[in-house]
């Protein structure tokens, strides 16, 4: 198939733009049994019964996602992986058996990624996201704190899509 579309101009914006995650949501893929998708935004997710997405809290300035084309011109293929990292404070037990659902089976997961802008982002829609990479410790001094570091990664067809920030209280 040729591809014959129009480009659309992107123009430098003037407003603000900050990097970081501000709030992580989580859910199982079996939690959710509708996602509506209009544009490239979710305007729609419907949950099974009373589910919801559970909130995953850090400190400010520890977690992030970043999201990679793998382009490979030889075969024509084009997919994007998404990893999103956060660091949970202090270790103890019911932060460890939350931890030990996500990873329970190699779950597939959806998460919402709240960013420092305001922005929501939906990672996981075609290929679900997984737990891939479970780690940290004590620290050795005082100042290090003890934490658990959490890795997810999905690699889908299409870039994030934004999420309509008006349905996020009805599913979280």
């Amino acid at each position: 198939m040729a591809c014959n579309t129009s480009l659309i101009s992107i123009l430098k914006s003037c407003d603000n733009n900050i990097g970081g995650l501000t709030n992580i949501y989580i859910a199982p893929e079996e939690f959710v049994s509708g996602i509506t998708v209009s544009q490239g935004v979710v305007t729609g997710i419907t949950m099974s019964g009373s589910a919801v997405f559970a909130e995953y809290q850090f400190n400010k300035n520890s977690a992030n996602y970043v999201e990679e084309a793998g382009i490979s011109l030889e075969n024509g293929s084009t997919f994007y992986s998404v990893t999103t990292t956060l660091m949970i404070p202090r270790r103890e037990v019911a932060k460890r058996n939350a931890i030990a659902l996500l990873a329970a089976g190699q779950r597939n997961l959806y998460l919402i990624l709240k960013d420092a802008n305001g922005l929501y982002w939906f990672q996981g829609f075609q290929n679900k996201a997984n737990l891939t990479a479970l780690g940290e410790g004590s620290g050795s001094a005082k100042a290090d704190g003890s934490k658990y570091s959490l890795t997810f990664l999905s690699e889908e067809p299409e870039m994030m899509y934004e999420v309509d920030a008006t349905i996020i209280a009805a599913i979280i």
